[in-house]
């Protein structure tokens, strides 16, 4: 199940599932879904009050993270004792940062219009994976030992990063119409 940008619920199922099946499914997920519509309604609510970002914007945004992503790169990595590749600035529409298992690292420019709190945890968790390439206890216990406060920002991100992506691809549809 997932909501929709406009508010309206999609449920995918396999072919052999029942409709019953499915429709006890949906029943029993009700708050989740209201909860999640709630969400969905704010944020499209908060974004006709912010206006989206320009391609200019997003120019600038790619331009500043080349200058501050690798410092704190470089800040975490060095309290963590783990090396790196290269690292590219991307702009994307799903993910906030990548760590392949040669080292190289990515991040979403729109990290810039975040919290620097936001970067650094994304910076901690991309970092984190030159330990553990997976998401185990011991990959958490590492990020805590380092930035204690993750889950807080992790939670800013999970909140409120949907809401700068739909401003990157809101400006994107107005420049399209």
């Amino acid at each position: 199940m997932q909501i929709a940008e406009d508010g309206h619920l999609v449920v995918r199922a396999p072919l052999r599932c029942s409709n019953k099946d499915i429709i006890v499914f949906i029943e029993k997920s009700e708050k989740w879904i209201q909860t999640h519509i709630a969400k969905v309604q704010q944020c499209n609510r908060e974004l006709e009050v912010l206006k989206p970002f320009s391609e200019q914007d997003i120019r600038d945004m790619a331009e500043k993270a080349l200058t501050v992503i690798p410092e704190r790169v470089k800040y975490y990595a060095y309290k963590l004792g783990v090396t790196y590749g290269r690292i590219t600035i991307r702009n994307q529409r799903t993910k906030w940062g990548s760590c392949t298992s040669n080292g190289n690292l990515n991040f979403n420019c729109l990290l810039m219009a975040a919290p620097p709190e936001v970067l650094d945890s994304v910076v901690v968790h991309e970092l984190c994976h030159r330990i553990h390439m997976n998401h185990s206890k011991a990959f958490y216990a590492e990020i805590y030992r380092v930035f204690p406060d993750y889950d807080k920002w992790n939670k800013w991100l999970k909140d409120n990063g949907s809401l700068l992506i739909k401003r990157m691809t809101a400006g994107a549809r107005k420049q399209e119409a």
